[in-house]
């Protein structure tokens, strides 16, 4: 749909004549470069149906890192076509899902993320029949994370160059705590009696509660920690002392801290939650209780930490020595 220069542009008329005619022929060229202009009342729908959508997730208890991206991947598909995405027919949906696969080069994950907005706007927001909008998943690649040995770990604390850097990443790795979940960890979630002795997760993924560990040696650190910076509300919050800490800052500390300690590059911070499971493991500790301590709906998550351990690896007779030499 061609859009309509001037209602996009009502404040030409308060212009100097020669910026006016300046400003007219950059529009004009970007039509021909763009191929539209944008038209109010598109925008108008757009921010209604994205305000629709909103409703729709927020009924349905969604968290708001879900809510944000399904709107992202609904905005990305708006602005490629330059339409509101009700106007889109099945194909459409399908060929950019192939855009951003071919062109963009996103992660399959990223790519069903999408699938599964946009299968959440038609299916459930515009109610289109699923039989004649059919949306593909693509399979995701199974990958082994990376995971750091005890005297990586060691190494990577022994590189902090603050008392804070050292204390959130030991607490990440001592409990086996997810990005969001240490960023809103507050001093009240820490239970440090002596017949408790554990950390209370709030509303981690999937909207959970859960307890995790406590260890003595985390609660001294965290104890040295907070007569070093006195926080109120937050153990770990933002400059300004009215919020936790942003997820971004807590990443690029792990980078830093990592690239100074040499160690393969690979994986953000959850490198230390995996680390947290796979050390667990090869000390012994049940598949069962590790996956209460990560939060996992289903053990078949946890069990993927057995190709991890090296213990159970390394400590395995090959059947070849079982054979009787002829």
């Amino acid at each position: 749909m061609v859009g309509k220069p001037a209602a996009a542009l009502p404040f030409l008329g308060r212009l100097h004549p020669e910026k006016a005619q300046l400003l007219v022929l950059i529009v004009i060229d970007a039509i021909f470069v763009i191929g539209n202009v944008p038209d109010p009342d598109e925008e108008n729908e757009m921010t209604e149906l994205r305000q629709r959508m909103n409703d729709a997730m927020l009924l349905r208890g969604f968290a708001d890192r879900t809510r944000e991206s399904y709107i992202a991947c609904v905005l990305g598909l708006a602005k490629y076509y330059r339409r509101p995405p009700d106007q889109l027919d099945a194909a459409a949906i399908q060929a950019y899902l192939l855009h951003l696969i071919a062109d963009k080069r996103l992660a399959y994950a990223s790519v069903n993320q999408a699938a599964c907005a946009f299968r959440f706007l038609f299916g459930t927001v515009l109610r289109r029949e699923t039989a004649r909008f059919d949306i593909p998943m693509a399979k995701v690649p199974k990958r082994l994370p990376l995971v750091l040995s005890r005297d990586e770990v060691a190494r990577l604390f022994a590189h902090c160059k603050t008392l804070r850097e050292s204390t959130l990443l030991e607490t990440v790795y001592a409990a086996g705590l997810r990005l969001s979940e240490v960023c809103t960890l507050e001093l009240s979630d820490i239970e440090s009696a002596p017949d408790r002795m554990c950390i209370k997760v709030r509303q981690g993924k999937g909207g959970k509660d859960r307890y995790t560990l406590l260890s003595p040696r985390l609660l001294d650190s965290l104890r040295l920690y907070w007569r070093a910076f006195r926080p109120q509300r937050w153990v770990f919050p933002n400059r300004a002392g009215d919020g936790p800490i942003y997820d971004q800052t807590v990443q690029r500390l792990y980078c830093s801290v990592r690239d100074a300690a040499c160690l393969p590059k690979g994986g953000g911070i959850h490198t230390l939650r995996h680390a947290f499971a796979t050390h667990l493991l090869e000390a012994g500790v049940d598949i069962h209780t590790i996956q209460r301590l990560l939060g996992h709906g289903h053990v078949s998550t946890t069990m993927r930490y057995f190709h991890l351990a090296r213990t159970r690896l390394t400590g395995t007779t090959s059947p070849l020595e079982l054979l009787t030499p002829s």
